[in-house]
C-alpha cells in the first residue's frame, strides 16, 4: 500500500449496505487494513466518533472515519457553473483545505461518506439525460467531495467513467488535489470524461491545502491522463490576493506552458476554469475554530457580498479587484497557452 493513500482508522457500516458487493468488499478490505469496524445503531444514527476536547481533535477524528451507506436520495443538484447537475459518489474529503466550502456541509464530524450502490445512483442519471436530449447534460462528481481521494478503496470513479463511456448525450467531469490518477487511466472512456486538476500557487498550496498532492505531482498526474486521451482541465481555485499574488500567478501560468504547449494543450481539449476566494459567514466561523491562526484573508471591509445560487449570501472580492484578475490571469492564459479554453471565471 502507497504510503500517501488515505485509510480511515475507524470504518462505520450503514445497515444493508453489506448486502451490497462493494459494501461486502470493504469489509474484507478494511479487516485487513486493521480499520477500527462497527455498525450505525437501529436508529440509523453515526455514532463511535470520538469527541475531542477541541475543534481541531474532532476535525482530525472525523476525517480519519468513513462511513459506508447507501444513498437515499436520489435528486440531483444544480451545479452551476461548472456542469448541469451535482453527481456525489462520495461525501467530504481526506484533504484538510483550509478554505474548503465543505466547512459547513460538515461543521460538526466532517467523516467521509462512501456510497455503495453505485448501480442505482448511475441508472439515475439517464433520467436527467433524456429529460435534456438532444443537448448534452454535464455531471459534476467532485461537488461534495474530492473522489480520486478514495478512489483505491472504492473504484466508484471507474465504474462511472466506463457508463458514461456508452451516454451519447451525457458528459462526466471532476476535479481533484489528488495525483492517484493510476486506476482511472486503463478505464474506457471514449472522452465522455473530463478530468481537472484544481492547481494554485505553491505558497497557497502549502499554506492552506494540507494532506492533498504538492502541484507538481498533480501536473505530473494531469500529463498521465492526457496520455491517456482524456480531455483534460485545469482548475485554478481558489485565486487569493495577496503581496505578490500577480508574479505568482503568472509564475504558474508560465510552469502550465511548459508542461503543455500548443500541441500537448491541442490535443487534450485543455480547458481552464477560475475561480476567486469567496466564504460565507458560516464557513468563517468553522474554519477559525479549526484552524484558529490561519491567515486565510477574511475581512469583511475587503469584500462584497453577493448572493449565490442556492440563496445563501457569500463574501467575495469587488469588482475591481475581479476585473485586475481578468486582466491579468486571463490575459497570460490566452498568450502562453493559445490553445486552451477558459470556461469561466468566477
Amino acid at each position: 500500500m502507497a504510503e500517501d493513500l488515505y485509510f480511515p482508522k475507524r470504518v462505520i457500516f450503514e445497515e444493508g449496505t453489506l448486502e451490497y458487493p462493494l459494501g461486502m468488499r470493504l469489509r474484507g478490505l478494511f479487516e485487513e487494513t486493521g480499520a477500527d469496524i462497527s455498525h450505525t445503531d437501529a436508529g440509523g444514527r453515526v455514532t463511535g466518533i470520538p469527541r475531542g476536547k477541541t475543534p481541531q481533535e474532532s476535525f482530525r477524528h472525523g476525517k480519519e472515519t468513513m462511513v459506508v451507506a447507501r444513498k437515499k436520495s436520489m435528486k440531483l443538484q444544480t451545479c452551476k457553473p461548472s456542469a448541469h447537475y451535482q453527481f456525489p459518489l462520495v461525501t467530504s474529503c481526506p484533504g484538510k483545505c483550509q478554505y474548503c466550502y465543505l466547512q459547513t456541509r460538515f461543521p460538526k464530524k466532517p467523516y467521509i461518506k462512501v456510497y455503495v450502490n453505485v448501480d442505482e445512483i448511475l441508472n439515475n442519471t439517464l433520467k436527467y439525460i433524456d429529460e435534456r436530449r438532444p443537448e448534452t447534460t454535464r455531471f459534476e462528481v467532485s461537488s461534495t467531495s474530492d473522489p480520486v481521494a478514495v478512489e483505491h478503496l472504492t473504484g466508484s470513479l471507474f465504474q462511472a467513467i466506463q457508463f458514461f463511456a456508452g451516454q451519447e448525450y451525457g458528459l462526466l467531469r471532476f476535479v481533484t488535489k489528488f495525483h492517484h490518477v493510476e486506476p482511472l487511466l486503463a478505464a474506457e472512456h471514449r472522452g465522455r470524461t473530463r478530468i481537472r486538476f484544481s492547481i494554485n500557487t505553491d505558497r497557497v498550496i502549502s499554506d492552506y491545502e494540507h494532506g492533498t498532492s504538492p502541484l507538481d505531482r498533480r501536473l505530473e498526474a494531469a500529463e498521465r491522463v492526457a496520455a491517456a486521451g482524456y480531455p483534460l482541465g485545469l482548475m485554478i481555485a481558489p485565486i487569493f490576493i495577496y503581496d505578490g499574488w500577480q508574479e505568482d500567478y503568472l509564475g504558474l501560468i508560465g510552469r502550465l506552458a511548459h508542461r503543455f504547449p500548443p500541441r500537448a494543450s491541442k490535443a487534450a481539449d485543455l480547458t481552464f476554469e477560475l475561480v476567486t476566494h469567496r466564504y460565507t459567514e458560516k464557513a468563517k466561523e468553522v474554519i477559525l475554530e479549526r484552524f484558529p491562526s490561519t491567515s486565510l484573508p477574511m475581512d469583511e471591509g475587503e469584500r462584497k457580498f453577493k448572493y449565490g445560487q442556492f440563496g445563501y449570501g457569500k463574501w467575495v472580492y469587488p469588482k475591481d479587484i475581479y476585473r485586475e484578475v481578468e486582466a491579468v490571469l486571463v490575459k497570460a492564459i490566452e498568450t502562453r497557452l493559445p490553445e486552451a479554453r477558459l470556461l469561466y471565471l468566477v
